[in-house]
């Protein structure tokens, strides 16, 4: 099935149900296709053809929505890009993908156009844009409605960027099939349904909220309540407003509300959470302690942890309510339904209780390679098994432990950081030899990004020095907290750095 097949399928079973609200905006499902085929005129008119990429670079906003089925009934591939990029990064990713039209936050413009200023960009959101031809909001409106074109489901739908182990992040190619088949494992997993009212406060663009959560909400025929910027008290506000029964976010989203409440001295109990009936979080684990501390916070033993990445569309594996204290710091024992998984010791067999070994993935929503990168491609496919790169131990019972990440991947706030990307930023820098970035555990955002630098006669660095200096070349969330100067980083007879030892001298 094709994306644009299935809101239609929905749309034909609930015309007229909300599918996607926005503060007082409220979509129906009706209102949603047709304001689709509205926009997949819009962007034909500006040239775009099937198997043309159309990036979107947005808040969570209606405009988002409204440009990806637009975009995939005009028969184009979406390209969601992170609204959180720096000008040489988006720089990147659109002359990677070959997007020549966009659709971003008009907040977003003088980065998006100087990033990618050969793009043609429309912006959502633009108010009193003073060039109406670029009014995306006001263009759809406007325009004709188009059916659009024929489209296969094998034919690519998304590209989506993650960063891999060197600095040039890659592009996951996903069809419509892969994609329309998360929803169905997702729905199995979590027992979500029509009902649902699906919170979406994470940013639209990642692979998470955006194809585990919103497009099984679609499928099921739920509704998508859409905040434009997460906010710990606005979403707690939204929560009980719109009555929300499910939300997806990393531990620092649910561990934030209450410090804020407490500094405000708010009661996190005069907040009506009740009619919430899955808390959802990813991106890292929690230990049994905060795992008991949300429960009592948000009166709720209804925690499900879930694990997985871009590259499966990202359907992987899930830790359930009653598994969170007992096996805390795990990510389950098993894939989802539709998942296949394996944890492999270097010898090609499966990892034994006890064993440490990397997770491999399989199922029908793995995607068809990178972009224009067949050797990385080949790195990670053995056969029909994605192999994820991370290091698990498992369990006498059988759960998965990650102890390590063959990638070097940091995860704070719920957002992956490649120390070697970082480490690329940095090394331009003249006073600066030699430089390493490693994860420092952290008790709220899982881990906090720490460099460590050889500084030219071992002279003095100041952190905000460095901040200042990556300021316009990384996305904020990759900028380093921490700075710690050494005489020597340690390598390997290869010349590669010894990652292990480094960790083991700063952060013990």
């Amino acid at each position: 099935m094709d994306l644009t097949t299935m809101l239609e399928s929905t749309c034909r079973k609930f015309p007229d149900k909300e599918a996607v609200v926005y503060g007082a905006e409220r979509l129906s499902y009706r209102e949603l296709v047709a304001a689709s085929k509205r926009a997949a005129e819009v962007l034909r008119g500006l040239g775009v053809r099937h198997g043309d990429r159309v990036a979107v670079m947005t808040y969570n906003s209606p405009g988002f929505v409204i440009a990806a089925f637009g975009a995939w009934r005009a028969g184009a591939v979406l390209v969601p890009v992170n609204h959180k990029l720096a000008p040489p990064e988006v720089e990147y990713t659109l002359a990677h993908c070959g997007a020549r039209v966009g659709v971003a936050s008009a907040d977003l413009r003088s980065i998006v156009e100087a990033g990618a200023p050969g793009v043609r960009w429309l912006y959502t959101e633009a108010g009193g844009e003073s060039d109406p031809a670029r009014d995306f909001d006001a263009l759809v409106e406007a325009a004709d409605e188009w059916e659009g074109v024929p489209v296969d489901e094998t034919e690519i739908a998304q590209i989506l960027y993650t960063s891999g182990t060197t600095s040039a992040p890659k592009g996951c190619r996903h069809t419509h099939r892969s994609i329309a088949t998360v929803p169905p494992y997702i729905a199995a997993t979590m027992g979500l349904d029509r009902d649902d009212r699906f919170l979406i406060a994470m940013p639209i663009w990642h692979a998470s909220p955006l194809n585990n959560w919103f497009m099984t909400t679609m499928f099921l025929g739920g509704t998508a309540v859409l905040m434009r910027e997460y906010h710990p008290l606005r979403f707690l506000e939204t929560v009980q407003a719109e009555r929300i029964t499910a939300f997806f976010g990393a531990p620092i989203a649910y561990l934030a509300p209450g410090q804020l409440a407490r500094a405000q001295g708010i009661d996190l109990a005069s907040f009506d959470l009740g009619s919430v009936r899955r808390w959802i979080y990813g991106g890292a684990p929690i230990g049994a302690g905060t795992a008991t501390q949300l429960a009592q916070a948000y009166r709720s033993d209804a925690f499900y942890q879930v694990y997985g990445m871009s590259e499966m569309g990202p359907a992987g594996t899930a830790l359930y309510p009653h598994e969170q204290v007992s096996k805390a710091g795990s990510i389950g024992r098993a894939g989802m339904p539709g998942i296949d998984l394996r944890v492999v010791r270097p010898d090609g067999s499966d990892a034994a209780p006890g064993e440490v070994g990397e997770i491999w993935l399989s199922g029908d929503t793995r995607m068809v390679g990178y972009l224009d990168n067949d050797a990385a491609t080949d790195e990670v496919f053995e056969g029909r098994w994605y192999r994820t790169g991370d290091v698990a131990r498992v369990d006498e019972d059988g759960y998965l432990f990650i102890v390590d990440r063959t990638k070097d991947v940091i995860i704070t706030g719920g957002e992956n950081v490649y120390s070697q990307e970082v480490e690329e930023a940095i090394r331009p820098r003249a006073d600066i030899v030699d430089v390493a970035v490693i994860g420092r555990p952290h008790p709220e955002w899982g881990e906090t990004v720490v460099a460590v630098a050889v500084t030219v006669g071992g002279a003095a660095l100041e952190l905000d020095e460095l901040r200042d200096y990556l300021a316009d070349k990384l996305a904020r969330y990759k900028i380093p907290r921490e700075l710690v100067v050494v005489d020597e980083l340690p390598r390997n007879p290869s010349g590669k750095l010894t990652k292990h030892v480094i960790r083991e001298a700063v952060l013990s």
